[in-house]
């Protein structure tokens, strides 16, 4: 929940570094890799569960309208679910309430049904949708990347609205987003962990050889 206590305005992006953005016309949501156009910011509502004594959020996309859970099946998929936007009505039994669940630097998005909101990937027609789902081979399918928005930037997105354009570009002057991990620093590159792994591989091939090569001298020595 931490992550988003720090930023009112946010961005989502999945694992296949595409942005969680909200269609204007039809009331879909999809990926996209733009993460400067208005459509990727969302704003963070937080509830807290009487019940359960939780907290919750609701995000709000750009056009007032919420990330919203159904039960509809997703076209030539087993198991998962479409998600759209909704305007907030009473009775929707929590569709629009979504449980942040930490997984490392990332968060995972459980809806009130208890599927996960993920990314998809492939061919058409799941490249870049989004969907809800229970039964996935790949953790990392469910896995976001939260970041929040600068105030310099949301203002700029504000002043975007009467322009009349979707994707709107930002200059490059602008100050990238920065990360709701942390105060002052931005989050860990995704390629840091592959890096540091082949290193240790190296360094240990190394010294096997090295190894290898002293235990053959010092037989040598005792054959003597």
């Amino acid at each position: 929940m931490e992550y988003f206590t720090k930023s009112n305005i946010i961005k989502l992006r999945s694992h296949l570094d595409k942005y969680l953005i909200a269609d204007d016309n039809n009331g879909k949501v999809r990926q996209s890799r733009n993460g400067a156009i208005k459509r990727a910011q969302w704003t963070v509502e937080i509830i807290q569960k009487l019940q359960t004594h939780h907290h919750v959020i609701r995000l709000k996309s750009h056009n007032g309208k919420y990330l919203t859970a159904t039960e509809t099946p997703y076209p030539l998929t087993l198991t998962g679910k479409r998600v759209i936007l909704t305007e907030l009505e009473n009775g929707v039994d929590g569709k629009n309430e979504w449980q942040p669940i930490r997984d490392g630097f990332q968060v995972k998005l459980r809806s009130c049904c208890g599927r996960f909101l993920k990314g998809n990937g492939g061919n058409p027609p799941w490249r870049n949708s989004v969907t809800i789902d229970d039964s996935f081979v790949k953790m990392e399918g469910v896995l976001w990347d939260v970041e929040g928005v600068m105030e310099d930037e949301f203002e700029s997105l504000l002043s975007s609205f009467g322009s009349g354009s979707d994707d709107v570009s930002f200059a490059s002057d602008i100050p990238s987003p920065m990360s709701v991990f942390s105060l002052g620093s931005s989050p860990p590159a995704r390629g840091s962990f592959q890096v540091r792994f082949l290193f240790w591989l190296l360094f240990s091939y190394f010294y096997f050889i090295l190894f290898y090569m002293i235990l053959s001298f010092l037989e040598k020595i005792h054959c003597f």
